[in-house]
């Protein structure tokens, strides 16, 4: 009994944990602002959100109109974009848990009329009735939370035969084994030691991410009652970090022709990513 409770106890601590890494990460307007920023420019970010882009658009095809959440919208890139290439199609709802963001967001939708509005809430519990949204997208959210607790979430407000598309960093990538195991770790390392002479030019903060692999996430769809029915890898890369960076400066040719960055054949597994598209299954 007591290793149990000790057990339980472990895992609110890890939990409290992430959830605060989670938090620190976007708590001013500098740092919602250097978010937004990510998305141009030549890094291995600006790529990856690029082909993140690509492929939703590609996903909210199946979606002509109606009511549209964004889960974690961040600073409003996606519903910028919806609403500059989808005008009027879609009455857009924004949510995601940081304050900044929130109003990032707003700034950059200010003007669109009655067709967007931004709340802060957490995709955990969400201020909305059953059944609400036509189409749900998590963008970028579900690595940051608790995505069993999430998807449910995500279940309850779509409609019977509604979209939802839910993205994913994918930790089986070549990309992602690199980064997380000997990149981070080496350059948190060098921290360290830079701090041990008082001159500390590296650091890494943790970042709360929990990458799930793609056959779970689907089983966890499943039983929340969103079957899968596709997916697609994104950001497709055979580079790794650090040396994707130098390369990444001398060539931008994905950001003209991002359907190169994305495969469903052989090429998937060197997705940083992936993305997953379902139905609300109807009522029975």
């Amino acid at each position: 009994m007591a290793s149990s409770k000790t057990a339980r106890a472990n895992r609110g601590n890890e939990a409290a944990a992430r959830d605060a890494a989670v938090a620190a990460q976007y708590l001013t307007p500098d740092d919602a602002a250097r978010y937004a920023a990510s998305y141009d420019g030549w890094r291995p970010a600006a790529r990856y959100y690029c082909s993140r882009l690509h492929v939703v658009d590609e996903a909210l095809r199946a979606a002509p109109h109606g009511r549209l959440l964004d889960v974690g919208c961040g600073p409003g890139m996606l519903v910028q974009r919806l609403l500059d290439i989808r005008p009027g199609e879609f009455q857009i709802t924004g949510i995601d848990r940081s304050p900044a963001m929130i109003d990032a967001a707003t700034a950059r939708a200010k003007g669109s009329g009655d067709d967007v509005e931004f709340s802060v809430a957490r995709v955990e519990k969400m201020p909305y009735p059953d059944r609400h949204f036509d189409v749900v997208v998590a963008m970028g959210v579900l690595e940051y939370t608790d995505a069993a607790e999430g998807l449910r979430e995500i279940a309850r407000v779509v409609r019977p035969g509604g979209l939802v598309v839910v993205t994913m960093l994918n930790p089986l990538s070549p990309y992602r084994l690199v980064e997380w195991f000997v990149y981070w770790p080496l350059v948190r390392a060098l921290g360290r030691i830079e701090g041990l002479f008082g001159v500390p030019r590296h650091a890494a903060a943790v970042s709360g991410i929990r990458a799930i692999p793609l056959a779970r996430l689907r089983r966890m769809m499943r039983a929340t009652g969103l079957p899968p029915r596709d997916a697609v890898h994104y950001d497709v890369t055979p580079l790794v970090p650090p040396l994707d960076r130098p390369v990444r400066r001398r060539s931008q040719k994905w950001r003209n022709h991002p359907e190169r960055t994305v495969s469903r054949g052989a090429r998937r597994w060197l997705g940083t990513a992936y993305l997953v598209t379902a139905r609300r299954e109807e009522d029975t």
